[in-house]
Protein backbone atom coordinates (compact mmCIF):
# COMPACT_ATOMS: atom_id res chain seq x y z
CA UNK A 1 0.00 0.00 0.00
CA UNK A 2 2.77 2.38 0.96
CA UNK A 3 3.79 2.18 -3.14
CA UNK A 4 0.81 3.48 -4.12
CA UNK A 5 1.16 6.44 -1.91
CA UNK A 6 4.81 6.75 -3.35
CA UNK A 7 4.13 6.23 -6.75
CA UNK A 8 1.06 8.99 -6.45
CA UNK A 9 3.33 11.71 -4.76
CA UNK A 10 5.84 11.57 -7.90
CA UNK A 11 3.37 11.36 -10.27
CA UNK A 12 2.01 14.16 -8.78
CA UNK A 13 5.60 16.18 -8.53
CA UNK A 14 6.01 15.39 -12.35
CA UNK A 15 2.69 16.89 -13.59
CA UNK A 16 3.58 20.21 -11.22
CA UNK A 17 6.65 19.89 -12.75
CA UNK A 18 5.61 19.85 -16.84
CA UNK A 19 2.62 22.48 -15.56
CA UNK A 20 5.41 24.93 -14.51
CA UNK A 21 7.31 24.34 -17.55
CA UNK A 22 4.48 24.53 -19.60
CA UNK A 23 3.65 28.33 -17.91
CA UNK A 24 7.16 28.83 -18.17
CA UNK A 25 7.35 28.88 -22.09
CA UNK A 26 4.18 30.57 -22.51
CA UNK A 27 5.43 33.56 -20.79
CA UNK A 28 8.60 33.51 -22.39
CA UNK A 29 6.82 33.72 -25.80
CA UNK A 30 7.61 29.88 -27.14
CA UNK A 31 4.31 29.52 -28.29
CA UNK A 32 3.94 32.97 -30.28
CA UNK A 33 3.25 32.76 -34.03
CA UNK A 34 6.05 34.86 -35.65
CA UNK A 35 5.71 33.48 -39.34
CA UNK A 36 2.12 32.65 -40.08
CA UNK A 37 1.46 36.31 -39.73
CA UNK A 38 3.88 37.38 -42.58
CA UNK A 39 2.98 35.21 -45.68
CA UNK A 40 -0.94 35.57 -44.99
CA UNK A 41 -0.21 38.91 -46.24
CA UNK A 42 1.37 37.31 -49.30
CA UNK A 43 -1.47 35.00 -50.17
CA UNK A 44 -4.25 37.64 -49.49
CA UNK A 45 -3.74 38.46 -52.98
CA UNK A 46 -4.59 35.39 -54.21
CA UNK A 47 -8.00 34.90 -52.67
CA UNK A 48 -9.13 38.39 -53.94
CA UNK A 49 -8.24 37.69 -57.49
CA UNK A 50 -10.34 34.56 -57.11
CA UNK A 51 -12.79 36.38 -55.70
CA UNK A 52 -13.31 39.31 -58.33
CA UNK A 53 -12.38 36.51 -61.18
CA UNK A 54 -15.60 34.71 -60.59
CA UNK A 55 -17.80 36.99 -60.69
CA UNK A 56 -16.72 38.04 -64.22
CA UNK A 57 -16.52 34.38 -65.34
CA UNK A 58 -20.41 33.78 -64.36
CA UNK A 59 -21.29 37.62 -65.85
CA UNK A 60 -19.48 36.20 -69.34
CA UNK A 61 -21.70 33.10 -69.10
CA UNK A 62 -24.98 34.70 -69.01
CA UNK A 63 -23.85 37.05 -71.77
CA UNK A 64 -23.51 34.04 -73.85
Amino acid sequence: MSVIYLLISISIMVAIGFLIAFIRAVKTGQYDDDYTPSVRMLFDDELIQSKVIKPKVEKQEKQQ
